[in-house]
């Protein structure tokens, strides 16, 4: 766990701006190198807000509703690949949050989650895409949002983020269209699953990604392995979903774009999950329990 200034500058513009504290708020002059997307799923589309004077710290964004779009449990993805390190600052400040450490040395942050892929002290290696959580209302926050920041190798805040290849400065609020995920492949995990599921793991695969999803409504877990190649051919593709204690249950076959649904009941249960595409597989450990 990072370890917290004694006095947090206090609270928040429109919409849950909150005030976060500040590692480093001067703009450092080297230049974030990566290319990050967007932190959501493909094709998904939301406000970028730079809010400028009093947002902290400065060049901070903050994800918002786009039209009719709700944010609030919005699956969050890696924008750049690295190390993601998942902490909770309970009621204050970030709330839950997770830090991605990029092979530049640049960091990106993402506040105010309802949920991680990881437990608080947990980390993980991620790519471009990796489901890492979802939008929530965490922390020091009035409204569901994501807080977002893209930090230098110096941990200096980089005042004009980048991402999609758009540049959001200070004081300007931009829609951006995500094309994070986005394999070819026509359907989503959320299609898949039904309505109601969240991405909350993933793994990637050669040829596919293996995604487990939760529906917080009914305790179901759901795992789909959708393939990014020979799209609309069939070719050996599974997936599969163990409670632990229980059996598990696999779909398997050649399909031309996914495997599953597998949806079995697990609100109080550790879950082991994974699938294969080709002779590419993944197997997690029990985890994500209760």
């Amino acid at each position: 766990m990072l370890a917290w200034p004694k006095a947090f500058t206090s609270l928040l513009l429109a919409f849950g701006a909150v005030l976060i504290p500040q590692a480093a708020s001067a703009q450092d002059s080297s230049v974030l190198a990566l290319s990050h997307k967007s932190p959501f799923n493909c094709g998904k589309t939301f406000y970028a807000n730079n809010w400028s004077p009093g947002h902290n710290p400065s060049g901070s964004i903050d994800w918002q509703n786009y039209g009719g779009d709700d944010i609030n449990n919005e699956t969050v993805r890696a924008t750049a690949g690295g190390t993601a390190y998942f902490y909770d600052a309970g009621s204050t400040s970030y709330g839950k949050w997770i830090e991605v450490r990029h092979s530049d040395g640049t960091r990106t942050r993402y506040a105010h989650l309802s949920s991680m892929a990881r437990a608080a002290g947990g980390s993980m290696s991620v790519s471009q895409g990796t489901v890492i959580g979802a939008v929530g209302s965490t922390g020091g926050s009035t409204a569901p949002h994501l807080h977002y920041e893209q930090r230098t190798s110096t941990g200096a805040m980089d005042t004009s983020p980048t991402v999609e290849g758009v540049t959001v400065s200070l004081g300007q609020k931009k829609s951006v269209t995500s094309t994070n995920g986005c394999s070819g492949n026509p359907y989503t995990p959320e299609e898949a699953c039904g309505s109601g599921y969240t991405q909350i793991d993933s793994a990637g695969l050669t040829g596919g990604t293996t995604y487990l999803l939760y529906n917080a409504g009914n305790g179901n877990n759901c795992v789909v392995t959708m393939k990014s190649t020979n799209l609309g051919t069939a070719t050996a593709v599974s997936a599969f979903l163990e409670p632990q204690g229980e059996s598990r249950r696999t779909d398997s076959g050649n399909y031309g774009y996914y495997a599953g649904p597998v949806i079995l009941n697990a609100a109080s249960q550790c879950v082991r999950w994974g699938g294969s595409v080709g002779s590419s597989s993944y197997t997690s450990p029990f985890e994500h329990c209760g």
